[in-house]
């Protein structure tokens, strides 16, 4: 028998024409969230009522109509959980609502003929009206008075659809060439960009999110852990809403690109030349040029676009020889974690039940773990526990404790194409702990409510870049010294295990390994990438082993790494030179511009000193 020859699949037709409402770019959310975390995974940002419960006001918006007719209104949504339909929503045109509801069709995020409208030339009104409070979720809106269906897929030819639509240029618009280009604004990316901008460098700083701080964040709220310094202290420090002064400190010497999302790079030969990125609420995507680039995504953004070497997972034992490290090599990684505060009300609070919520929660009712206000976390909270419910006396001690981490799902899953699903499984975890709170002791807990629900988890372990030297647990429990320390990190090895017998969402185990209570160096080799001339990297995807970056993950020891990159990228224009020309001619001038500035009370003043 000879090969089987398979046909190529013809392109499928896709609507010439029609009217694209993007939900991100209504001009009143209401009561909606933009949520654009999830975009290179479903292609778009979308509008998300996250209501905890309480149905959310209406998003509404206007449109022009240039041609009377009848239009075929397509809905592009997701029912998130299929068989329940959490998230219900309808869509009102002109006042009148479509006979569908959204969000319940079993299906991933699709597009779904909701009705017929006849509309006349002019302007029209568009409402989103949420019907549960449980994250119903909208994309788009097409209308059109052709009977094909928009495209389904998430490609190339889908994105090029609607910029079309939307009257978008087809490639990025340059914005501007930069010295240093920092992609990623947690607290690694901030120092970084504060940094390389007090040294005089024209500094761009991408950040995916409208907040400064990453894991920090207002819209999470954890403190660094680890060396902070000077300069992680100055940026951390927490205004009355929780909020961080970063962006306060950033905006008049660095040009902040917020809300962007990167999504492609442009490489010549081993070096990044440029990076693109779009912007969340209006689709726009821009063109930036450096000669320098600083990873401070967290995710190795920059290097999976470029082609970077990356790791990935737990190393084995013998692999670097390290003690905490599995017998076997394993994809596994630690997961992401959803934070949340309840409140007792004046009055009492009903809340809906949730079997959807509680499948995943079984008979779970501690809330234990909470975020008490951005920067304290490890709340206690209420909780109900039956005799038989009570710890194992053989448990160990601190896995009584109230932890955030423990909060934690997605070990096994691939984090950049399920982030969504993780997201959503801890929500339903949490509505699902909170409905058996509740109603387990209802004289209790009546008035029981929830204060805040982040909607953007607290990111955990991706891919980690490989530089020239890869950090190993062994080199810190041994204080190796490396002569091209730029750096200190500090605190325990942070190892999470999964696998809770019953519930999922909970870590089985933890590990916290203190050592010795002393700093250890951090060699400049780590910072920058093996394969990518341009590319150096901070904070928790450094070049360094699983049970190593346990460590150097902490968000004040990015802080260090970011500092150091900072000062490279500084000598790399100066020198006109690469990272790894850095280190093998300027390696002096590095440490002792990178130590000083880490540890000087008084940043600017030291940079400037630095430069002259």
């Amino acid at each position: 028998m000879g090969p089987i020859r398979l046909e190529p699949i013809p392109p499928q037709p896709i609507p010439q024409s029609g009217i694209l409402c993007e939900a991100e770019e209504f001009s009143s959310f209401g009561g909606w969230v933009l949520d654009s975390q999830y975009e290179l995974e479903m292609g778009s940002p979308y509008l998300l009522a996250h209501g905890n419960g309480v149905p959310v006001k209406d998003a509404t918006t206007t449109f022009p109509v240039h041609e009377s007719g009848r239009y075929n209104v397509w809905v592009r949504s997701k029912d998130w959980v299929p068989g329940h339909h959490p998230g219900r929503f309808t869509v009102a045109i002109n006042g009148v609502f479509l006979p569908t509801e959204f969000g319940a069709n079993d299906k991933d995020w699709s597009w779904e003929l909701g009705g017929k409208v006849d509309l006349t030339a002019g302007t029209a009104t568009l409402a989103l009206h949420d019907l549960t409070g449980f994250c119903g979720r909208c994309d788009a809106i097409f209308l059109s008075r052709e009977d094909t269906q928009p495209p389904q897929p998430v490609d190339e030819a889908a994105r090029n659809w609607r910029r079309r639509l939307r009257g978008l240029p087809e490639e990025p618009v340059h914005v501007g060439s930069f010295g240093v280009c920092v992609v990623g604004g947690g607290v690694a990316g901030a120092a970084a960009a504060l940094v390389a901008a007090r040294l005089g460098e024209k500094v761009a700083l991408i950040q995916d999110r409208p907040y400064l701080g990453g894991n920090a964040s207002v819209e999470i709220g954890l403190s660094p852990r680890g060396v902070n310094g000077p300069v992680v202290k100055e940026l951390t420090t927490r205004d009355p809403t929780g909020d961080l002064l970063a962006r306060q400190l950033l905006e008049p010497i660095v040009s902040l690109f917020m809300e962007h999302t990167v999504y492609n790079t442009v490489t010549a030969g081993n070096a990044i030349s440029a990076v693109d990125a779009r912007d969340a609420r209006s689709g726009k995507e821009i063109r930036i040029t450096a000669p320098v680039f600083i990873d401070c995504s967290g995710k190795a953004t920059l290097g999976l676009l470029s082609g970077a070497e990356t790791l990935f997972g737990e190393e084995s034992k013998a692999e670097y020889g390290e003690s905490l490290a599995p017998e076997k090599a394993t994809n596994m990684h630690h997961g992401n974690t959803l934070f949340f505060r309840t409140r007792d009300s004046e009055s009492p609070k009903q809340f809906p039940e949730v079997p959807w919520a509680t499948e995943v929660a079984l008979d779970f009712a501690n809330l234990g773990g909470q975020l008490q206000v951005p920067g304290i976390e490890n709340g206690r909270g209420p909780r109900v526990l039956r005799p038989e419910q009570h710890p194992d006396p053989s448990t160990p001690e601190r896995m009584t404790w109230p932890l955030t981490h423990f909060w934690e799902y997605g070990q096994s899953l691939d984090p950049y194409l399920n982030g969504e699903k993780i997201r959503d499984h801890l929500l339903r975890a949490l509505y699902g702990t909170f409905y058996n709170v509740k109603t387990m002791e209802p004289g209790k807990y009546a008035n029981l409510d929830f204060d805040w629900v982040s909607f953007t988890p607290a990111q955990g372990e991706y891919r980690r870049y490989k530089g020239d030297y890869v950090l190993n647990e062994t080199d810190i429990r041994a204080h190796r010294e490396f002569h091209d320390s730029v750096a200190q990190n500090s605190g325990a090895f942070c190892l999470h295990y999964p696998g809770h017998d019953k519930y999922d969402f909970r870590l089985k185990t933890w590990e916290w390994d203190e050592r010795d209570h002393e700093p250890y160096d951090i060699p400049f080799r780590c910072l920058y990438s093996t394969n990518i001339s341009n590319l150096l990297m901070a904070g928790k995807h450094i070049s360094a082993t699983h049970v190593a970056g346990s460590n150097t993950k902490f968000m004040g020891n990015g802080g260090q790494h970011a500092i150091a990159t900072a000062a490279a990228a500084y000598l790399c224009n100066k020198y006109r030179t690469t990272p790894r020309g850095v280190y093998n001619n300027h390696l002096a001038q590095l440490k002792s511009i990178a130590f000083r500035i880490a540890e000087d009370n008084d940043d600017e003043a030291s940079c400037k000193l630095v430069k002259s």
